[in-house]
C-alpha cells in the first residue's frame, strides 16, 4: 500500500510539472535585440562663427549651394526688381527650346535700343550665332530676331518666355520683351534667377556660351563679321567663374548672375540693383569660400534646405 501511494504521489507531480511548466516558460517576455539607429548624415555648408555678413549696395542678393540647396548669404531674394539684361537667361532657354542651332534667320527691319551686335537688315545667320551675340554681348538685336522670327511673330515669343518662365518655377518672373529693357510689369526675383540659371547651365550649348570671353561669329555668306567681348569681366578673371548674365539699365541699376566651381564646390550668386556688381560679387565669393566649410553634420528625417 505505501508503494502504491508513492507511485501514485509520483505520478501527480510529474503530470503537475508538465502542465505547468510550459505556463511558466509563457510568462517569460521573449528578449528581441533592436538594433540601435544609425544617426543619418549629410554633408552641408556650416558657417563660421562670429563671422560677420558683408554689406552690399545690392537691393537683392542671393548665393546658394548648388548641391545641398542651402541659401550660403541671402537679401532681399524673393522681392520683385527689374532684371535688366538678365531677361535674356529666358529668351535663351524658349529660343533654344524651339530653333535648332543651325537653323538660318532672316534679319528684318530693326528699331532696337541699348546694347547691338550690329545685325543688318537682310543679313543671315544662324541661330546658334544670334544665342552668342544674345548671352556673351547682351546684344538687343540678337534678341530681336530671334523674337520676330518665332511662329506667331514677337508677341508669341514673348507669350512663350512666359510660358517658359512658369514651366521652370519662377513664381514671381513676368517678361514683356526679350531684350531687358525696362518695361511694364517686366519683373524677376533673386530666387527665380538662380532657379532659371541652375537649369540652364545644365543645357552644355548655353553654358559653353556664357563661358565664352570672346568669340566671332559670322553672316551665312561671310560677308558681315561681328566680333564679341563678354560682358561678364570675372570670366578669365575670377577662379572658377563659368558664367552666367549682366544686366544694366538706369532703373535697374547693375545686375549680375554668376556661376561658380571652385573647391569641389558649386555656387549660384545673384546681386540686383546693385552699384558695383562685379566687385560685390566678388566679395562674396571671397566671403563664402572663406567663412564656409563643408562638414558631415546630423541630420533630421524632415530636413528640408
Amino acid at each position: 500500500m505505501r508503494l502504491l501511494f508513492v507511485s501514485c504521489v509520483a505520478f501527480i507531480l510529474i503530470v503537475v510539472c508538465l502542465f505547468a511548466f510550459p505556463k511558466a516558460v509563457a510568462l517569460v517576455e521573449p528578449v528581441v535585440l533592436v538594433p540601435s539607429r544609425s544617426i543619418k548624415t549629410r554633408v552641408l555648408p556650416v558657417i563660421s562663427t562670429n563671422t560677420s555678413f558683408p554689406l552690399l549696395s545690392a537691393q537683392s542678393a542671393l548665393a546658394i549651394d548648388e548641391e545641398t540647396g542651402v541659401s550660403l548669404y541671402e537679401k532681399n531674394s524673393k522681392d520683385p526688381f527689374l532684371p535688366a539684361s538678365t531677361t535674356k537667361i529666358i529668351t535663351a532657354l524658349t529660343a533654344m527650346d524651339f530653333y535648332p542651332q543651325d537653323l538660318i534667320l532672316e534679319v528684318g527691319k530693326l528699331r532696337v535700343e541699348g546694347q547691338k551686335m550690329g545685325l543688318l537688315e537682310g543679313e543671315e545667320i544662324r541661330v546658334i550665332d544670334l544665342l552668342y551675340g544674345l548671352l556673351v554681348f547682351s546684344a538687343n538685336d540678337a534678341a530681336e530676331v530671334l523674337a520676330a522670327n518665332f511662329p506667331g511673330g514677337r508677341d508669341l515669343f514673348i507669350t512663350s518666355m512666359n510660358l517658359k518662365a512658369q514651366k521652370l518655377g519662377l513664381k514671381d518672373s513676368y517678361f514683356t520683351n526679350p531684350t531687358g529693357l525696362d518695361g511694364n510689369s517686366q519683373v524677376t526675383t533673386a530666387q527665380d534667377l538662380a532657379q532659371a540659371s541652375q537649369i540652364a547651365m545644365k543645357n552644355s550649348v548655353f553654358s559653353k556660351i556664357v563661358g565664352t570671353k570672346a568669340i566671332t561669329v559670322k553672316s551665312v555668306d561671310g560677308k558681315f563679321s561681328h566680333k564679341l567681348t563678354n560682358i561678364n569681366r570675372l570670366i578669365g578673371e575670377v577662379e572658377g567663374v563659368l558664367g552666367v548674365k549682366t544686366g544694366w539699365t538706369e532703373d535697374a541699376r547693375e545686375n549680375l548672375v554668376t556661376y561658380i566651381e571652385k573647391d569641389g564646390r558649386k555656387i549660384m550668386i545673384v546681386v540686383l540693383g546693385s552699384q558695383d556688381r562685379f566687385g560685390e560679387t566678388r566679395k562674396l565669393i571671397d566671403w563664402i569660400y572663406l567663412n564656409y566649410e563643408w562638414k558631415e553634420v546630423p541630420i533630421s528625417q524632415n530636413y528640408s534646405p
